[in-house]
């Protein structure tokens, strides 16, 4: 077997091995049961004593949208004074300038949405203080936020009938204190040990080969990448994310790194079917999300490793794969494992450049982040497979002629038009967004507004079109990642797709909370002959189908003109 290839199945099994039993402790969490972190609530109680919170009062689906709503506003307003100040506070070795009140705009709401889009580099753009003190701290707090929407949905249909679905407070700190603090120590100690900066000393020098000298930055980077990852963040430290050899140096790191964005959105599906006690539907929505991951994983593969025909065309051999933009320490079947991974989860890091992977290889990273349900993010992942979930049980109860229900609750059709208004709000912000940014760069490629310094694209053409549909649908997805021929820190971009960003992460949250809790409140409904199951194959079968065609009715045109038309071209 090729090695590249095992280490890719070693790290999967590895990942299964990890998140199979941490889903089943984050349920014994979550219910308030017994576990071995219970000797962490002196310290919860300090900070709920401190926060004047009160943990036994419950709250209805919308107290809990209200509290993380606010919370989240407090965060917008807190992060962008300090980014266009920046310059003024301490802890800013390299004398890094303010960011523009419209790249900080852009910065400060992807870093609160989980998305971590980078319009700027980590080396430059930022100081020590804003890494750890906002950027860092909002990676820890928006992968909470996301875990705590998710319980709460969660509490909706673990008892028969309720309104009482727990406090936010309290699921938003135990994901903290019980989840992302201590893995994130471990992951950044592992990192350390493998020669990632984990100081705050300046930049230093050194002479090359060539007998250049040569700054390096530095800065307290290992706790900074644990987080991002651990918390499908994926904001890099450095400019040029996993890709650069202090974020990940070596195949170890890039191991921990692929297991460590992919642990908690497992576990979460494993810790639903235990939270609600209903284990089997939550293996066959594991088993539905992992079917539509290796479906997107195995065509990269093929086309990474079968190299560039281009190249190929010229007479030159290609026997590692398709090697340009990415890493020699890993090659290329770990970048396109780690870029199926990170569009899937929509942790949005890289380990390679997006731009430079084969047409087939966008298509599927643009198609992952488009369905944005197979596994997905901390929490949301969840939250968005719902929503087709919901859809699949509406259709299925129309063709069998009964009234739709989930799990003893009837769906109705308040509940059914806010599952089509989250299933339309992606394919509109994304479309639009492009149609938008493609009239503007043809239209008004000379406005000052527009373009800064002249041009946004590298590549003209397909790809071109490409690289500003993967913008939009990455900032859509909260994913972050992008195909980086495309200049992106101007006026437009920042402002557009932060506003893309702030309305793809929190409606999609909104949506399935509201269903969960509407639900939940519903009389329950005892199980019959006539039941429709949700837990079989069938309705598996039924449920991947709609998420295929919902997508493909949605996103096969603006894919055709992209990835699927460059792909013709390069293989005539």
């Amino acid at each position: 077997m090729n090695t590249e290839l095992f280490g890719i199945i070693a790290t999967f099994l590895l990942t299964l091995l990890i998140a199979i039993p941490l889903g089943k402790y984050l349920a014994k969490v979550f219910a308030g049961e017994k576990v071995w972190t219970d000797f962490l609530k002196p310290i919860e109680s300090g900070i709920y004593k401190l926060s004047g919170i009160n943990i036994k009062e419950q709250m209805n689906w919308r107290q809990h949208l209200k509290a993380l709503l606010t919370i989240n506003l407090l965060w917008l307003v807190y992060g962008f004074l300090v980014l266009i100040y920046q310059s003024k506070l301490p802890f800013n070795p390299d004398g890094n300038p303010d960011m523009t009140p419209d790249l900080a705009f852009n910065t400060i709401i992807s870093f609160v949405a989980n998305c971590n889009l980078q319009h700027y580099s980590g080396e430059s753009g930022v100081s020590y203080l804003t890494q750890q003190f906002v950027l860092m701290f909002l990676q820890f707090v928006s992968a909470a936020t996301g875990i705590a929407a998710a319980v709460v949905f969660f509490k909706a249909f673990r008892d028969k009938t309720t309104v009482q679905l727990g406090n936010f407070w309290e699921f938003f700190v135990r994901s903290i204190t019980r989840l992302l603090l201590p893995l994130s120590i471990v992951i950044a100690l592992i990192l350390t040990f493998n020669g990632t900066p984990a100081s705050y000393e300046g930049k230093d020098q050194f002479v090359s080969l060539q007998g250049d000298t040569v700054n390096v930055s530095r800065g307290p980077a290992a706790q900074f990448i644990a987080i991002k990852h651990l918390g499908t963040n994926g904001g890099g430290y450095f400019g040029a994310n996993s890709a650069h050899p202090f974020e990940n140096p070596n195949y170890l790191t890039n191991m921990v790194e692929m297991a460590a964005q992919t642990i908690i959105p497992l576990a979460m599906v494993i810790a639903f079917g235990c939270f609600i006690r209903r284990r089997k539907l939550a293996w066959t929505i594991f088993g539905i999300m992992t079917i539509g991951f290796f479906m997107l994983l195995i065509p990269s593969l093929t086309s990474e490793l079968g190299g560039n025909p281009a190249i190929a065309n010229m007479g030159i051999s290609q026997s590692t794969g398709a090697m340009e933009g990415k890493e020699v320490r890993l090659g290329p079947a770990a970048t396109a494992y780690w870029s199926t991974l990170t569009t899937v989860i929509s942790t949005g890091s890289v380990n390679g450049m997006h731009d430079s992977t084969m047409p087939l290889t966008g298509l599927w990273q643009l198609l992952g982040m488009m369905i944005n349900a197979f596994y997905g993010g901390c929490g949301v992942g969840i939250l968005n497979y719902f929503i087709y979930l919901i859809i699949a049980v509406f259709i299925s109860g129309l063709m069998v002629g009964r009234t739709p229900e989930f799990l003893g609750h009837k769906v109705e059709a308040r509940e059914i038009k806010i599952a089509a208004l989250v299933t339309l709000l992606s394919p509109f912000l994304i479309l639009a967004g492009t149609a938008l940014a493609s009239y503007i760069f043809t239209n008004h490629g000379d406005a000052a507004w527009a373009v800064q310094p002249k041009n946004w694209l590298n590549n003209a053409g397909f790809h071109g079109f490409s690289e500003m549909l993967y913008e939009m649908t990455s900032s859509n997805a909260n994913n972050g990642s992008g195909f980086e021929g495309l200049g992106d820190n101007n006026v437009f971009w920042n402002i557009s797709t932060g506003i893309v960003i702030f309305l793809g992460r929190f409606l999609p949250i909104i949506g399935p909370v509201a269903i969960a809790g509407l639900l939940g409140a519903k009389k329950f409904i005892p199980e019959s002959a006539g039941t429709l199951k949700t837990d079989t194959k069938t309705f598996a079968l039924m449920t991947f189908a709609v998420i295929l065609v919902l997508n493909a009715l949605s996103y096969f045109p603006a894919l055709a003109l992209g990835p699927l038309a460059e792909y013709f071209t390069l293989i005539k």
